[in-house]
């Protein structure tokens, strides 16, 4: 595995900026189903209250995961 330098201060700024993506698109979910909270959201995806929305919970669901990773690299800088 190779190995690479980089500052923090640009490595800060890297997972910041992804971060603001990626609440971005949670947010642009959000505003499509009309909701306020990802796990009510969530939920009413998986028990078949919002139709069709099962990509959207899915990829909700993922892009959450990715925002903890990204909290806790952020932590660790």
């Amino acid at each position: 595995m190779a190995s690479v330098s980089i500052e923090k201060e640009i490595l800060e700024n890297l997972v910041t900026f992804k971060l603001k993506r990626i609440q971005t698109i949670i947010q642009e979910i959000l505003d499509r189903w009309k909701e306020n909270s990802t796990t009510v959201f969530i939920e009413k995806a998986r028990k078949g209250i919002y139709e069709n929305a099962e990509n959207d919970a899915i990829e909700l669901r993922q892009l959450l995961l990715e925002e903890k990773k990204l909290h806790q690299l952020i932590e660790k800088i």
